[in-house]
């Protein structure tokens, strides 16, 4: 029932919705294994248990954030490294400011670690740290309040 809709009212609008096209529900496992019958008793319980569904998604989710939280405020952030390094960097503006395309200086350029080593990084993970360099120059200041802000919440337990 949670991988079907996000909270209880698109759930059992989407039951409903199936049920009105001569669709039948049936539920394989759980509680309410068999076939659903809106017109019957099972829509009250079928009400119930979509609500328990959203409830547990939201604490999952809740969970989740106050982890990634937790580990943002010891300096861990998720995902992957960048593929492309301060250096590369440095030499696309470079070489980009003396009048190179993007298109050619990507070829010279190599992924020092991770998944795809020794390979050439996309165009458009390029343009994403030209950008990225772009925005950092326009607000030097931006990440580092941001950061500081971040590190000012309070912390929930």
């Amino acid at each position: 029932m949670k991988r079907l809709g996000r909270d209880a009212a698109e759930l059992t609008a989407l039951a409903d919705h199936l049920t009105a096209h001569g669709l039948v529900l049936e539920m394989l496992a759980g509680p309410l294994a068999g076939i659903y019958d809106p017109a019957g008793p099972g829509r009250m319980l079928f009400a119930f248990f979509a609500a328990m569904a959203e409830t547990e998604r939201e604490n999952i989710r809740e969970a989740t954030l106050e982890g990634l939280n937790a580990a943002a405020r010891k300096g861990n952030h998720g995902g992957r490294l960048p593929v492309i390094t301060d250096d590369m960097l440095h030499n696309v503006l470079r070489r980009h400011a003396g009048g190179e395309s993007v298109e050619d200086i990507r070829s010279d350029l190599i992924i020092p670690t991770g998944k795809r080593r020794g390979k050439n990084p996309s165009l458009a993970s390029i343009y994403r740290a030209l950008a990225d360099h772009a925005k950092t120059q326009a607000y030097p200041d931006a990440v580092d309040h941001a950061h500081a802000e971040f590190a000012a919440l309070p912390t929930r337990t």
